[in-house]
């Protein structure tokens, strides 16, 4: 297989990988579809591959209801060496609050990785966000091109970076309804323009790098939403009234929505961070969005293997 072109950091970072989602679009536990060709999971392949890379530790963000089956998963299939841990999200309050979830289970003052959990990313991307927390412990983005992110033809949702002279993230684009279009392109059909996007684009697969600033950061994000929430609640009322009590989508508060606010300088609560620099990843991301995809990933993962450029053992770090 190939090596990554980094360095093995001196202290080693830990990952924390957001396992709580609920797959509407899927169907099932994403972070558990049998993807490698033993039927390795896509979490087991995404572990092994972090450890591999660099990282030392993972944290698993998971939900109170899929929790019980990600956890047993764990147990029976890893390595006893793997130094992992769970933290729980009790509400689907989106990726910041799981996030959050996670921090009492990191190092004080640690930069941390945050990946998806039903995301493969690679061995390189995973070591490139490893060494620059390792040695430089700032916030940053691991973005790859559009063609290497995309799987089969049915739509996603993709977040187009604008990326500066100075290599700093200016800005994420939530584009909607991104799919293939024949040779090479891609079309948005969200009623936006551009429609056309030509592949080359930086996208966000959710692969942050965060230094110590910000766990403060998404404390206040959440705090503003709960804010809100209780002021909806207060306008809400009488039988037709909304009713704010159960968490929705419209209380979720997003990584990229929030990285999007402090990059146009609107700051919770007044807490400001630091830039994000974006490192750019020249493999695939690869993932199962849709229940056809499962097929499509495991074919592309045989042919990794066959090609030497994916091990087909796991597990290199802790053996």
């Amino acid at each position: 297989m190939t090596t990554p072109d980094t360095t093995t950091p001196a202290v080693a970072p830990t990952l924390v990988v957001l396992a709580a989602g609920r797959a509407r679009r899927y169907g099932g536990v994403k972070p558990l579809a049998p993807v490698g060709p033993n039927g390795e999971a896509v979490i087991d392949l995404l572990a092994s591959d972090a450890l591999d890379a660099g990282f030392g530790s993972l944290v698993l963000v998971v939900g109170p209801g899929t929790g019980p089956a990600i956890r047993y998963r764990v147990g029976r299939n890893w390595p006893g060496a793997v130094a992992v841990r769970f933290a729980v999200q009790q509400a689907p309050l989106g990726t910041v609050d799981a996030a959050l979830a996670a921090v009492p289970d990191l190092a004080d003052g640690a930069p941390f990785g945050v990946a998806n959990a039903d995301d493969l990313y690679g061995q390189a991307a995973l070591a490139q966000l490893a060494g620059h927390l390792a040695a430089v412990g700032s916030n940053c983005l691991v973005a790859y091109r559009l063609r290497n992110a995309v799987v089969g033809d049915a739509p996603v949702t993709r977040g187009v970076c604008q990326v500066g002279a100075d290599g700093l993230l200016q800005s994420v684009d939530e584009r909607r309804q991104v799919c293939a279009a024949g040779d090479g392109r891609f079309l948005a059909k969200d009623g936006r323009s551009p429609e056309e996007l030509d592949g080359d684009e930086l996208v966000s697969m959710n692969l942050w790098g965060f230094g110590p600033d910000m766990p403060a950061v998404f404390r206040a994000a959440m705090a503003e939403a709960a804010m809100a929430k209780v002021a909806t609640a207060k306008v809400a009322s009488g039988p037709a009234g909304a009713t704010p009590d159960a968490p929705t989508p419209d209380n979720e508060v997003l990584l990229p929505e929030l990285v999007g606010r402090l990059l146009a300088g609107d700051r919770p609560h007044g807490l400001s961070a630091e830039p994000f620099r974006v490192l750019r990843a020249e493999g695939r991301c690869i993932g199962v969005t849709h229940p056809d995809d499962l097929a499509l990933v495991q074919d592309d993962l045989a042919g990794q293997i066959a090609r030497g450029e994916r091990p087909a053992e796991l597990w290199d770090a802790v053996r």
